[in-house]
C-alpha cells in the first residue's frame, strides 16, 4: 500500500538523562526511513520528559518543518510499551497544547501506542524461538494504574511465557524462585523495555546475581526490544495498518 506522502510521522519516546535511549531512537528513526517511501525528512523523534523543550513544543517544530514539504499531517506515535498515566494522558494533553499554536492547515493526529499492536506477539514469538530455554520470563517495568499490565499478560499467554516485573510484584527473583521450584533449569528473561538504559543495567546485574545464587540453572537474558530492522518493520507494519483504518 502506498502511504499518503503528505503525512508525516513523530515517534514520541519517554526520554531519559541517560544518552543511550535517544540514539536507539534516532537509530530507529533512520531505519524506519529506509522502509517508509517519504524518507527521513517525514519522520521524526521527540520525548515526553529530559528534553530541553516541552513535548508540544517538539510538535510544534516538527509540524513546522515538514508542513514547508507541503506535509498536512503529522501522525504522532507513542513508542510506549503499557498503557500509563503517560500515554493515556500527559501525550493527549501535549497534543492539545500544540493544536492551539499550529497552522489549522496541519493536523495532527494520535495513534495508539506501540504496546497495543497485535504484531507485537508475533514479534515476541519470532525473538523466542531465537533462545533456547525451558520457559521465558518476560520482564516489564510494572505500574500500579488498574488493568496496565494486560497487554504484556496477553502477549506472554499467548507466547507461553510469564511476567514478571521490575517495580511491582512479582518481581523478577520471586518468579525465578518459583520456576526453579517447578523444575525449570533453563530460563529465558526478555526485558519488556524499549531501549538500554539504567533500568536494563540494573536488570542485566540482577541476572547476574541470580547465576551465583543458582548455579545449576541456566540464565538468558535477551537484549531490550530496541533498534533491530525487525522492530523497525513491525512498527512499519503498525504504521501502514493505521493508515488501511484511517485513511
Amino acid at each position: 500500500m502506498q502511504i499518503n506522502n503528505l503525512t508525516a510521522y513523530l515517534l514520541v519516546s519517554h526520554g531519559s538523562r541517560d544518552p543511550r535511549p535517544d540514539i536507539s531512537m534516532q537509530q530507529l528513526a533512520r531505519l524506519l526511513s529506509e522502509i517508509l517511501p517519504q524518507g527521513e525528512n517525514f519522520i521524526g523523534i521527540a520525548t515526553l520528559e529530559a528534553n530541553i523543550q516541552p513535548l508540544h513544543l517538539q510538535i510544534q517544530d516538527f509540524a513546522d518543518r515538514v508542513q514547508a514539504f507541503g506535509c498536512k499531517m503529522v501522525q504522532i506515535i507513542p513508542l510506549f510499551l503499557l498503557p500509563g498515566f503517560h500515554v493515556m494522558t500527559d501525550i493527549p494533553a501535549e497534543i492539545a497544547l500544540a493544536e492551539q499554536a499550529i497552522s489549522q492547515e496541519m493536523t495532527i493526529e494520535l495513534r495508539p501506542y506501540i504496546g497495543s499492536y497485535p504484531g507485537l506477539e508475533r514479534f515476541f514469538a519470532k525473538m523466542m524461538m531465537t533462545v533456547k530455554s525451558d520457559i521465558a520470563i518476560i520482564l516489564a517495568h510494572g505500574s500500579r494504574r488498574a488493568d496496565s499490565h494486560t497487554p504484556v499478560e496477553n502477549i506472554a499467554a499467548s507466547v507461553n511465557a510469564v511476567t514478571a516485573y521490575w517495580s511491582v510484584p512479582p518481581s523478577l527473583e520471586v518468579r525465578v524462585q518459583e520456576l526453579i521450584a517447578a523444575g525449570y533449569g533453563q530460563i529465558a528473561i526478555f526485558p519488556y523495555f524499549l531501549f538500554t538504559g539504567g533500568i536494563t543495567d540494573a536488570i542485566a546485574l540482577a541476572v547476574e546475581t541470580l547465576k551465583l545464587q543458582f548455579p545449576s540453572v541456566s540464565f538468558q537474558l535477551a537484549p531490550p526490544l530496541g533498534t533491530s530492522p525487525e522492530f523497525a518493520n513491525l512498527l512499519g507494519d503498525l504504521i501502514k495498518e493505521e493508515e488501511k483504518v484511517f485513511g
